[in-house]
């Protein structure tokens, strides 16, 4: 029972933005943080190709994101990112947004990174500039057990770009399940973690409804080098310098009316 006596040990929920991204660490992450007492998530926010209006680098289209957030029953927040952007105008988008959010009282950010260390200093770097917190709910824990605990608990979730670095086109457009995970070759992490492949996740304990949709085309895409001159500022940056050798199998999603 509630008492004044106890008052004082009643902690207040910390309010929370979501870094959704559609797939399938985003969904299970949100699934962990929502049964954390000591967060409230207050919305989701993805950042969207200004040019093709889809999920940056996961090529969903806008439609099936707002899918997404209806399902779950969360705001989205979109932002708005224009294709190759340079880190200066990148982190400007970023800090505009969360500055908008934090006057509505939102302190914490909320990321499903689960080992990358260099990914997530950069984005605890970021946000103790504006005095947010980052939140790892998937940190450290082994990707073989994620996937499993992902697949038990009834999400659902369909790659949709592979980087033809790790996987061939026959990966993409796959649902992710056992079988998936056994064709994977050795050197690809079970959750593509590395950046071998992307998800969209259409159902699973966090939405109230299956998104409905159909698949599209496959189609192939490879991405220019920057520019010399450029290159030091862009978002895109990578010490792998034969990043830009590669391409990426993306299969297009549509949403059912």
């Amino acid at each position: 029972m509630f008492t004044i006596e106890n008052y004082n040990d009643v902690s207040t929920p910390k309010k929370a933005l979501f870094n959704w991204s559609s797939g399938k660490d985003s969904a299970l992450a949100l699934y962990k943080i929502v049964q954390n007492p000591d967060i409230e998530i207050e919305c989701l926010v993805t950042s969207v190709n200004q040019e093709f209006q889809r999920v940056s680098m996961h090529g969903v289209r806008v439609d099936l994101l707002q899918a997404q957030a209806k399902s779950i029953g969360l705001p989205l927040k979109i932002l708005q990112i224009p294709e190759m952007p340079t880190m200066e105008v990148y982190e400007n988008v970023m800090t505009e947004a969360l500055n908008e959010l934090k006057d509505e009282g939102i302190t914490h950010s909320v990321f499903g990174d689960i080992f990358l260390e260099d990914l997530r200093k950069y984005r605890e770097d970021q946000l103790a500039k504006i005095g947010f917190q980052g939140v790892f709910p998937l940190w450290k824990i082994p990707t073989n057990q994620l996937i499993q605990e992902f697949i038990t608990l009834g999400f659902k979730t369909i790659i949709v770009c592979v980087n033809e670095r790790y996987l061939d086109k026959s990966f993409v457009g796959r649902i992710i399940d056992q079988n998936f995970i056994n064709d994977l070759p050795d050197n690809v992490d079970v959750c593509g973690e590395n950046g071998e492949f992307h998800t969209f996740t259409f159902d699973g304990p966090v939405f109230s409804e299956p998104i409905d949709f159909e698949v599209g085309e496959i189609v192939y895409r490879k991405y220019e080098k920057p520019k010399e001159q450029d290159s030091s500022n862009k978002a895109c940056d990578t010490d792998t310098n034969d990043a830009f050798d590669f391409g990426f199998w993306y299969c297009d999603l549509i949403k059912k009316k």
